[in-house]
Order: C-alpha cells, then structure tokens, then sequence
C-alpha cells in the first residue's frame, strides 16, 4: 500500500494541509492562519501539520508544497511572492531540513491546475491552462498531467503580461505592484474589477455586490461585468494563440461568476488566429481545495 500524500497550501493568511490515499480520497484536513510577517513561525507552523497529519495516518509521506511565488533557479530563494517575510528567503532547504525529508513546492497556481488536471474539471485533457481569478492573476500549464514550470520557474506567469489589444482608455493601464503598467492582473483581479467600476461610476463596491447588482438588472455593474469578460476573453485568446490548450479551467473567487464560461468563449473567437475554437472554458472541479490538492500530486 502507498502512503498518502500530503499537500500544503502555504498562503498569505491560512496554511492548509491535505492527505489524499491511493483512491484519491481525502484522510486527513487541516487549517490554521498563517502567521503573518514571521519566517521563522511559518516555518515551525507547516511542521506542526505534518506532525499531526502523520499522527492521525502514519508517518513517512511525501509532502508537497503549494504558495505564492516560486523558487529561483539562480539562487534557490523564494521570489514573486506576495507574502514578503518569505521573499529571499531559502524556503525549501529549510524546511527539508525540519521535516527530514525532500519535499517539492509549486506555485500555487501550477498546483490548483494540476489538481484540476488530474481529477478534476481538466481530467483527461492533453494540455490544460488553470486560471486565478482572485486577488491577483495567476496561470498554470499542465501537459500530459506533468507541470511545466519552465527555464525561468515563470511558465503560466500570465497576470503580469499587458492586456492584449488595448482599447481606449486602457493604455497605458493602472500601475501593478510588478512595477509596470496595464498588466492583466491591474484588470481581472477582483481589485481590477471594482477598481474599474469605480473609475466609471464613483461607487465604491466589493465584486460580489457588481456581481449580484449585475444579476439584478442594474445597468451600471452589468456594464462593468461586459467590460470585465471582453478583457478576459482577449487575454485568454492570447494564451490560446501560443498554448493552444484543449481546457482552461477558472478557479479564484471571480470564478463564482457562472456566465464567464458562457459569454466569454462567444467573445474570444474574434482573437484566436483561427477560423475554429475547440479549447473549452470552464469552472473548476474542487473549489479552493484545488490548491492544496495540486501540492499532494507534486
């Protein structure tokens, strides 16, 4: 019999951990927050679940590890997270020397597509593009079930790229955090999104309220929905134009949003150098638990 595998999600404000069996099936659950700005608590929290995992389910399983960011090629330090007390800091080595043992981390967004990939809404796909939607922008490539990280540790990185085809008003875009200007992520994050329906309207909203206002008939927050799904219909016609995927599955909070997958592909078709999109648009299969159970499959 194999032994289960642990999957952690290490994110900003909650570290989850997950043990799958050999059916797939989930033995083991466990959150707790993530302590904040503090590397060395962080560190001794991640082992502090794995220590209680292998207590309820028997010691000697692999451990995957999902965050923000991903690991330098060059240095071996953690970079491109959003939570900075992690940033430069050698996060694999210390804690395969805490948990005795090699372990393998991801980002976060490679892992909730290989989740979906596996056994999920991507199952049985030859290429497969995994989508966050959420406070920030993030993608994932998984080809023939293998993440493809890429020479960089970057493949999927497709947040901090520029809105394809700009339209007026959109150059040179709001400032990201990355540095630069009008990145993906400035328009599709949920901040992108109410940040938009504030520039247009004065009204300050969180994106669930545009969202059911939108439902309602307010034309107002539908107007702001339009422009959100012409936009991500462009970037993903940019994604389909190089990766070429058979499914791009939606995860993050905006996900919620059940019309994307409808009126987004009757918008891409327009952008994809095709006369024929096979790809299919969809919502994810595990919900938040994609994360955590990507980490496991690493």
């Amino acid at each position: 019999m194999r032994m289960p595998k642990l999957g952690i999600d290490l994110g900003g404000t909650k570290i989850e951990i997950v043990a799958l069996g050999e059916r797939h099936e989930v033995l083991f659950r466990r959150r707790v927050a993530t302590p904040r700005d503090d590397y060395a608590a962080t560190l001794q929290a991640v082992k502090a679940l794995v220590d209680e995992a292998e207590r309820a389910i028997g010691p000697g399983c692999s451990v995957g590890i999902g965050t923000p960011g991903t690991i330098s090629r060059r240095s071996g330090m953690l970079k491109n997270s959003n939570s900075p007390w992690l940033i430069g800091k050698p996060l694999k080595h210390d804690l395969e020397a805490l948990l005795g043992r090699e372990i393998r981390i991801a980002n976060d967004a490679n892992c909730f597509a290989l989740s979906e990939a596996v056994d999920g809404a991507g199952q049985d796909a030859g290429v497969v593009f995994g989508v966050i939607l959420g406070t920030g922008v993030g993608g994932g490539i998984v080809v023939n079930g293998q993440v493809i990280e890429g020479a960089n540790a970057i493949a999927g990185e497709w947040g901090h790229n520029a809105l394809p085809w700009p339209e007026a008003g959109e150059w040179p875009g709001p400032r990201c955090y990355c540095g630069r200007s009008g990145c993906i992520e400035t328009f599709l994050s949920g901040p992108g999104l109410a940040r938009d329906h504030r520039e247009a309207t004065g009204e300050n909203i969180k994106p669930e309220t545009i969202v059911a206002r939108a439902a309602k008939g307010d034309r107002r927050c539908e107007a702001a929905l339009a422009r959100y799904e012409a936009r991500l219909a462009r970037a993903l016609a940019h994604v389909i134009n190089i990766l070429d995927p058979e499914v791009i599955v939606l995860g993050g909070g905006l996900s919620n949003i059940a019309r994307l997958c409808q009126n987004v592909p009757k918008l891409w078709g327009g952008y994809v150098f095709s006369d024929h999109v096979a790809t299919r648009l969809v919502v994810n299969a595990h919900g938040d638990s994609s994360g955590v159970r990507g980490a496991a499959w690493l």
